[in-house]
């Protein structure tokens, strides 16, 4: 973007397959209020060669993380914790933290996320790296004891995050066999306070995670919607589709409202 911000997903064989994560995500984009145009900042991450072959029929923009083992036998879906899916996960944190180096901004969505509108306008401008996160309560926009969730994440290449996300993942030897997001658990407020980062977790009023109960279409409200606690990858399309049919019938019945509406304007 003008602003030198790239979106970043990340995907492996399953997730590309057709009617899979990813194309729910870009069909979420192109139904979405203001968010066709976001397609051409993002860059799909493929994790394995097959991943990438299946990317490129859908989305002009993929890239082949090498060094990576993102596949799974058959095109299935890696499980929570396996060797390779742990692998995967600080393979894609380094990726991340190259992206700052280089002098980008990055948003990184799970390919789990539906996008309604565009979630870069409820990113609070003075947080070096913003999260998303599984359920959200008081009113400290900067109070990290909540549950943050590493599938939706924000940071500026600022010398604060360079030196967070460099942290972060040299202390995943602290806890070995655990993914990023344990060991961002483990050590968000000594790499805030070591680097004085500013970090903070969104609210689900605008960035709505499946694990608090689901909050209808409202006005200029939900941007997202995470699929997260939804354990298994067929239980999670499953759901994607019904929220997004969710989403089209509310987006025609405002249209039909035409000037009496204004929930389709940003």
């Amino acid at each position: 973007m003008e602003d030198k911000t790239v979106i970043l997903a990340f995907a492996n064989e399953a997730h590309a397959l057709p009617g899979s994560l990813l194309q729910m995500l870009l069909d979420s984009l192109r139904t979405g209020v203001r968010t066709e145009p976001l397609l051409k900042h993002l860059v799909v991450v493929a994790t394995d060669p097959k991943g990438l072959e299946r990317c490129r029929r859908m989305h002009p923009l993929c890239h082949l993380l090498s060094g990576a083992n993102g596949a799974a036998p058959n095109g299935t879906e890696l499980m929570f914790y396996d060797k390779d899916y742990v692998d995967m996960m600080w393979a894609r944190n380094r990726f991340q933290a190259r992206v700052l180096a280089l002098g980008y901004s990055f948003l990184f969505t799970d390919l789990d996320i539906l996008w309604f509108r565009n979630p870069l306008l409820r990113i609070p401008v003075g947080a070096d790296i913003t999260l998303g996160c599984d359920n959200h309560f008081g009113t400290n926009p900067y109070d990290l004891d909540k549950a943050a969730n590493g599938g939706f994440v924000y940071a500026r290449p600022t010398a604060a995050s360079l030196a967070f996300f460099r942290d972060w993942y040299e202390a995943r030897t602290r806890w070995p066999g655990e993914n990023d997001q344990v060991v961002f658990r483990e050590m968000k407020h000594e790499l805030a306070a070591r680097h004085g980062a500013t970090v903070q977790l969104v609210d689900t009023t605008y960035f709505h995670s499946a694990c608090e109960a689901w909050k209808k279409f409202n006005f200029h409200e939900i941007c997202t919607f995470h699929a997260a606690c939804i354990h298994g990858l067929q239980d999670k399309i499953d759901r994607l589709n019904a929220v997004l049919d969710e989403w089209r019938q509310f987006k025609a019945q405002q249209l039909l409202l035409g000037a009496n509406s204004t929930a389709l304007t940003y």
